[in-house]
């Protein structure tokens, strides 16, 4: 078996988590895979924390990172330094994940060096090339440079196929999140989850078409809710976006019962999850590993390019609407076989096989001869 070297490339904290397990369970076969990590440091933070939990060393960072980075500062430096990086390395796979702008230069720097693209958790759509914004547009152009597409789910290839993409190329795993997700509760010590005694919630929220007006709403619904309920308490971690806590700082600062801390960890953020009553979060990862830990997910989005998650019955989707938050909410707070429902759906996701599924397509693939 000739060994074959896989190229990881990712620049903010949901691409390293769910690219982790493969990189890991390539590492731990060294005699098929030479392996090295690309990071764009689109996210700095963040991203540095995940790849400290898991033990990933970068052979390349760009830093690409600015205050107020732009979308184009984003595409254009991931281009020049992912591309000048893979015209001197020549991987034989260039592996991206999901929707971010550091996956659409990524992949694009690589077809411009004729290398194969394998795009991990391909084939999500809204069907709104603005929601999410950029990542339906990033998602729709890393497709059309991609190689072997790994869906997620059945309808994610379903997806791919309707969109021209040839069935051969496509291979549903499951998503390597959920590996990422069982790895960390092992490794955190954490055991079960069950309903708390009192209520909690775990609030995320730092998309862009939630900036404004859309998360002082939010923001209100929590306020609502806390005052319902006098014994809840609240977890928000903030994001490091300045459009994000120059709205949430100001409105929910000061509260006794809300919990404003910095990003979590992504260990202390598993916990947190496994903690908490409800989850309202716009964050796509969320969707796909609350219900492994049985816990009912709020999507503070008006679409989702993760319909597995609603179709099961495990999230809802409430938008930003203020009084449509609280009612969703009320009603599984106070219902409690509604919330039994929602919390015991078998996760759509996957079975935290995804990694060894991905690794063992890619040594049954001939790279593309067109390359």
């Amino acid at each position: 078996m000739t060994r074959q070297k896989l190229s990881f490339v990712f620049g903010t904290r949901p691409e390293a988590i769910k690219l982790a397990p493969i990189i890991i369970a390539a590492r731990d076969r060294p005699d098929e895979f030479e392996v090295e990590v690309v990071s764009s440091g689109q996210h700095r933070e963040m991203l540095d924390q995940m790849l400290h939990w898991f033990e990933i060393d970068t052979a390349v960072d760009l830093q690409v990172m600015r205050a107020d980075q732009t979308i184009t500062h984003i595409t254009t430096a991931v281009i020049e330094g992912v591309g000048a990086h893979l015209e001197r390395s020549a991987p034989d796979w260039v592996f991206v994940h999901g929707d971010t702008t550091t996956t659409f230069a990524a992949a694009l720097a690589a077809f411009y060096q004729r290398l194969p693209v394998a795009h991990v958790e391909a084939g999500l759509r809204t069907g709104d090339i603005y929601s999410p914004y950029p990542e339906e547009m990033n998602r729709l152009l890393t497709t059309r440079l991609t190689s072997l597409h790994f869906a997620p789910t059945a309808a994610a290839r379903d997806n791919l196929l309707r969109e021209g993409v040839h069935e051969g190329q496509i291979i549903v795993t499951g998503n390597p999140g959920i590996d990422a997700l069982l790895l960390t509760l092992a490794r955190s010590g954490h055991v079960g989850s069950g309903r708390p005694a009192e209520p909690n919630l775990l609030v995320t929220t730092h998309r862009r078409e939630n900036h404004g007006d859309p998360m002082r709403s939010i923001c209100g619904a929590v306020l609502d809710l806390l005052d319902r309920y006098p014994t809840m308490t609240v977890t928000l971690p903030l994001h490091l976006s300045p459009q994000v806590r120059r709205v949430v700082l100001p409105l929910l600062g000061g509260h006794p019962r809300v919990d404003l801390c910095e990003p979590l960890a992504y260990p202390e953020f598993v916990v947190a999850m496994a903690k908490s009553t409800l989850i309202l979060s716009d964050s796509g990862g969320v969707q796909e590993e609350a219900p492994s830990l049985g816990k009912p997910v709020l999507v503070l989005r008006e679409m989702t390019e993760r319909p597995e998650a609603v179709a099961a019955g495990a999230a809802v989707i409430v938008g930003a609407d203020r009084a449509t938050i609280v009612s969703v909410a009320t009603h599984l707070l106070d219902d409690a076989a509604a919330y039994e429902r929602m919390s015991t759906v078998v996760n759509p996701f996957g079975d935290g096989t995804a990694a060894q599924q991905i690794l063992h397509a890619i040594t049954t693939r001939a790279r593309p001869s067109s390359m």
